[in-house]
């Protein structure tokens, strides 16, 4: 393809770099993990009654 061609292009054309697939399944940051799953552990969503209403 040409540049034109790539720019003209409605979807965004990306290359993946295949040194990360040694990160496929891997935890890299635990203790930011697990203040994560805390917080949506805690996370209250909106009732569905109130986000119905117009």
């Amino acid at each position: 393809m040409k540049v034109e061609d790539l720019n003209k292009a409605k979807i965004p054309i990306v290359k993946i770099d295949k040194k990360l697939e040694k990160y496929r399944g891997k935890i890299l940051f635990p203790k930011k993990l697990a203040i994560a799953n805390e917080m949506l552990a805690k996370a209250k969503l909106p009732g569905l009654e109130k986000t119905n209403k117009i």
